[in-house]
Parts: structure tokens; sequence; C-alpha cells
């Protein structure tokens, strides 16, 4: 359960709908190299745009908070 909630947002979200990164970038239009980037804390995704965090939280059915890190 730990390793459950210590992935990022983004990546459990991804995981539980079983869309793995290629698909995601392709369906919401945000680039893999961003996506990879995010789940691995290389990029701040506290920092994306409004549009990239909307265009994730559409194609992932969540809301866009969902994604923000705490």
């Amino acid at each position: 359960m730990k390793e459950f909630f210590s992935k990022i947002n983004l990546k459990r979200i991804r995981t539980a709908y079983g869309l793995t990164q290629a698909e995601l970038s392709k369906r919401s239009g945000v680039s893999l190299r961003s996506i990879q980037m995010y789940e691995q804390q290389q990029k701040n995704i506290n920092k994306a745009g409004a549009e990239t965090i909307f265009r994730l939280a559409q194609v992932l059915g969540c809301a866009m908070e969902d994604l923000i890190e705490k």
C-alpha cells in the first residue's frame, strides 16, 4: 500500500486508468518527454501550464487538482 501512495499523482492515476506514457501522450497532445519528466519529478507538474494539466486531466478522467502534487 505504501508503494501505491508513494507514486506521484500523475503516474498513480495513469497506471490506474491503464494507460502507458505513450498512450497518454498521444491522447492528450502532451509530449512523451514531458510526461516522463513529470513522473520522474525532473519537472514540476505544479508549474505546468493550465492547458497541459487540463489536457492530461481530460484524458485521465480526473479533476485538474488531482494531478497537482501537495
